[in-house]
């Protein structure tokens, strides 16, 4: 029988507002705010306060220099009425800006990505020099916020790309590398280069032979890629290396090998990690993931996008001694295929944090074994958070910490 292999995440779910039935009979007069613009010479002082004195004109700024004019609330009337004023150039209403700024995201926050000298998180596009294959139902390959390699691209899964169609793999993507750009989102290592591995169609599932497909190729590039994150997981268990019981076991072995860490999702059936592959194995990184809604230690923060216990390990996510390290995971903001952006929550979304700290270290540390990597993540972390609360196998993981990285 042919087993397959899911997405470890849980869908974030955007509810539109909706608008009162019934209907109320509009003001005879609306008031609104409006930019009066005069002619050159024009004392916009005097003119300005002619005008409020005729119009029952509100005066905001009075401009004298880049251009003669004012800014006023006033009657939809009363504008009219001004454009027709020989000193008024014209009249326009008001409008609104946002500030085009790039997004932090509270895991991005919680890992302390931004004291991290590595990452130089400072809205100035500078790209941490580090290959990373996303082993995912692929990548946005034209994401703006995103440096895809599309030349080291490889679908192991249905259609003719590595593009996703799915959203899950971008997500993965983002967390890991969003650029640092001033815009979108920032991911953990900024600018890392992004290898889409596609092993899972666009429902977010495919098979252990796809997986494998996925391993093979990260493999033959392994003198080029330092790190993939797989938040992927099925049923299985753990087996010695070479003992010959489990192909995909003995691919991510041979990989791990080669030099590649592997980081991996716990998984989200709030199960033992043990009865779950890849999160199983022992040479890989398994995260599991902590609820978290402000990006900042010592609890009590609202829930946002779903329902959980700010500052506690997940309500879904797997535990157990197989778990290596917890990261964020719970109402993760990144990017999302078509150039978009999403918020969702699952292990899968805790993965890449580790990931992308791997990454990290790979930057500053080449030689570094999977191994070494591992520790060192470990060492960094905190456990400044809240714990037991609704953690069942007692066993305290350090929480990603990545300011000195």
């Amino acid at each position: 029988m042919r087993r397959t292999l899911g997405v470890a995440m849980l869908t974030g779910i955007v509810v539109a507002a909706t608008a009162a039935s019934g209907a109320t009979a509009a003001p005879a007069e609306t008031t609104n705010d409006y930019i009066v613009v005069l002619r050159a010479g024009t004392d916009a002082p005097s003119v300005a306060a002619e005008h409020a004195r005729a119009r029952g004109a509100s005066i905001g700024f009075v401009y004298e220099h880049a251009l003669r004019g004012y800014s006023a609330r006033m009657s939809d009337t009363a504008a009219t009425r001004l454009a027709r004023d020989s000193r008024v150039l014209f009249v326009q209403r008001d409008g609104v800006v946002t500030a085009d700024a790039q997004t932090t995201p509270t895991g991005i926050n919680r890992a302390d990505v931004e004291l991290s000298p590595t990452a130089k998180i400072n809205g100035v596009d500078e790209r941490v020099d580090v290959d990373v294959a996303v082993i995912d139902s692929g990548v946005d390959l034209d994401h703006p916020d995103l440096n895809v390699y599309t030349a080291g691209a490889r679908n192991c899964s249905t259609g003719n790309s590595a593009d996703d169609g799915n959203g899950h793999g971008t997500h993965v993507a983002g967390t890991i590398g969003a650029l640092d750009n001033s815009a979108g989102v920032v991911g953990v290592a900024p600018g890392a280069r992004i290898w889409p591995v596609r092993v899972l169609n666009n429902a977010g599932s495919g098979s252990f032979s796809a997986i494998i497909c996925g391993i093979d190729y990260v493999t033959a590039h392994a003198s080029e890629i330092e790190v993939a994150n797989m938040s992927l997981g099925g049923s299985g268990s753990d087996s010695a290396c070479g003992s010959n019981r489990d192909a995909m076991h003995e691919a991510i072995c041979r990989s791990v090998a080669a030099g590649v860490t592997y980081v991996v999702a716990a998984g989200n059936e709030t199960d033992n990690a043990a009865n779950h592959v890849p999160a199983a194995y022992d040479e890989v990184i398994t995260v599991s993931a902590l609820a978290d809604f402000n990006g900042l230690p010592g609890g009590g923060a609202a829930a946002t996008c779903r329902s959980d216990v700010d500052d506690t390990i997940a309500d879904f996510s797997n535990y157990g001694a197989d778990v290596d390290i917890m990261a964020p995971g719970v109402c993760i903001y990144s990017t999302w295929k078509g150039a978009g952006y999403n918020t969702i929550s699952g292990t899968s979304m805790a993965s890449p944090h580790v990931a992308g700290g791997a990454a990290l270290y790979k930057a500053t540390h080449p030689s570094a074994s999977p191994s070494a990597v591992k520790s060192a993540l470990q060492a960094a972390g905190t456990t400044a958070y809240s714990w037991p609360a609704g953690d069942p196998d007692g066993i305290q993981e350090k929480l990603l910490n990545l300011s000195t990285f």
